[in-house]
């Protein structure tokens, strides 16, 4: 699997293609502007991509702002945790408390839950339930090439917040951690939702969240 990031919005929320055999799947369409959105499409069209699915780690708004344009672009499948649901139904307010301005998408009718898969090319994601930073939060895991996209769980050198935000929980946020994203193994590369990528083993040795994991 391939994967290929972009950084947008005010928040600095990443964005990422991940693509294989001519397919592709766009995980926390975070573009805002009509230029970030123009980019990624650029990407998937001068590299022949089809979208087979729009996946969210969670449903902040920092991750939605180009949820609804994706789903008017493409035929894509646009997937979610269902407790995703009031986070999307929430998010005109939310963005208009933080000055911004959100085009929620729609709900879907099926929603993603543990044990579930994503199949595009020749790659299967395994969907693991990760919450704390917010109950809705999943990530996306190819063990074929020991790659996984985990939204605001776990940062370089940090963890996602438990501060400030509604129904977030630090005791279980440790607990996705250390029973979800650590077994993954050291040789694992992390996509996280803000800042650079990083590794299971760079995280075990050197985030200071951990000691006690």
């Amino acid at each position: 699997m391939k994967v290929q990031s972009f950084t947008y919005n005010p928040f600095m929320t990443n964005c990422y293609v991940c693509y294989d055999a001519g397919e592709a799947v766009v995980i926390d369409p975070s573009c805002a502007s009509a230029e970030e959105k123009d980019e990624v499409t650029q990407f998937l069209e001068s590299n022949d991509l089809t979208v087979k699915h729009l996946l969210l780690t969670h449903a902040h708004i920092d991750h939605i702002f180009g949820c609804a344009f994706f789903e008017a672009r493409y035929d894509d499948e646009f997937k979610m945790h269902e407790a995703s649901i009031p986070f999307i139904e929430r998010s005109v307010d939310q963005a208009k408390a933080f000055g911004v301005e959100v085009d929620p998408p729609s709900v879907p009718d099926t929603f993603l839950e543990e044990g579930d898969t994503i199949s595009f090319g020749t790659v299967t994601l395994d969907v693991l339930h990760t919450p704390g930073h917010s109950p809705d939060s999943i990530c996306f895991v190819d063990r074929d090439s020991d790659q996984a996209v985990t939204g605001d769980v776990l940062f370089q050198d940090s963890i996602g917040r438990t501060e400030g935000l509604p129904q977030t929980s630090m005791p279980q946020l440790m607990a996705s951690i250390r029973d979800k994203i650590l077994p993954l193994g050291d040789a694992f590369t992390i996509y996280p939702g803000h800042g650079p990528k990083t590794t299971v083993a760079r995280e075990r040795r050197q985030n200071p969240f951990l000691n006690d994991i």
